[in-house]
């Protein structure tokens, strides 16, 4: 039977490396599953694979819309199953790879629909102050509080939409979706490391990224600052460097502590897995 492998795993624990020796060895693609690597203008806040990564395997969904282009994660379903589909025309394994929860969930089963809200209470929860949605999320959700970016307004409005219109928490209304299986299996491979050396590599590849010219990259993004694609870890504390509002060593210390919040929060997500 054909076989989608997704290895899976928090930031910085190695997951692309081992997804392109998979691909070598099964002489197969990688399809990626990471929400912020499908944008042509991240490149070193997102830990994009090297060129010779890119070189070594092909690779799908990388480096492939522009920041200004709406893409959610219905549009990456129908996308992602079209080329997994082609694929598996001509190979008996695909690879895919990422961190992004949801972004893995649709590989596994097609997203669920959700019920929409009425403009009323859209309108209420979009002037609702960003800490009274967390704690909204954390009475009416307190399982998806646990794993959410609690500094993604957007991630937090849709929730409290869904809870508050189907009168169950959100997590509920994921897990209960009803779809057909997947016309092939699915073998989920997730990588782990101790805490403390997983958050020395974070330390590490962040060092690393400052060094390769991160903030370069985030000023060229000051255009697009708005956008809710760059409200992103490694993004967002360094605007305020570019103001004049913050020293950039607080800023890339900060960037460390954001993205260790970060690799927990994929890691209470990836226990479903195991």
């Amino acid at each position: 039977m054909k076989k989608l492998v997704i290895v899976a795993g928090p930031t910085a624990v190695g997951k692309t490396a081992y997804a392109v020796r998979l691909a070598q060895e099964a002489g197969t693609e990688v399809v990626s599953c990471d929400s912020r690597q499908f944008y042509r203008e991240l490149r070193i806040g997102v830990a994009r694979p090297t060129d010779e990564e890119l070189a070594a395997v092909p690779h799908h969904f990388i480096a492939c819309r522009s920041v200004t282009e709406p893409y959610n994660i219905y549009d990456y379903e129908h996308d992602a199953m079209a080329v997994v589909t082609r694929l598996m025309e001509t190979h008996n394994t695909v690879i895919a790879v990422g961190g992004s929860g949801l972004y893995i969930d649709a590989l596994r089963a097609t997203p669920a629909v959700l019920p929409s809200p009425t403009a009323e209470l859209r309108s209420m929860l979009q002037q609702m102050p960003l800490e009274e949605k967390r704690a909204q999320l954390r009475l009416l959700d307190p399982d998806y509080y646990a794993r959410v970016d609690l500094r993604n307004p957007v991630r937090l409005q849709r929730a409290l939409e869904v809870c508050l219109t189907a009168g169950r928490p959100y997590s509920a209304v994921i897990a209960d979706q009803q779809v057909a299986p997947r016309p092939f299996a699915i073998e989920m491979q997730v990588l782990s490391m101790e805490p403390a050396a997983l958050r020395e590599r974070i330390d590490r590849r962040v060092d690393q990224m400052m060094a390769d010219g991160l903030l370069d990259e985030v000023r060229s993004l000051l255009p697009y600052r708005h956008l809710n694609t760059l409200n992103t870890v490694g993004y967002r504390e360094l605007f305020p460097v570019l103001d004049g509002h913050a020293a950039l060593d607080e800023a890339v210390a900060q960037i460390k502590l954001n993205t260790w919040h970060y690799a927990r929060k994929q890691l209470t997500w990836l226990k479903r897995y195991q």
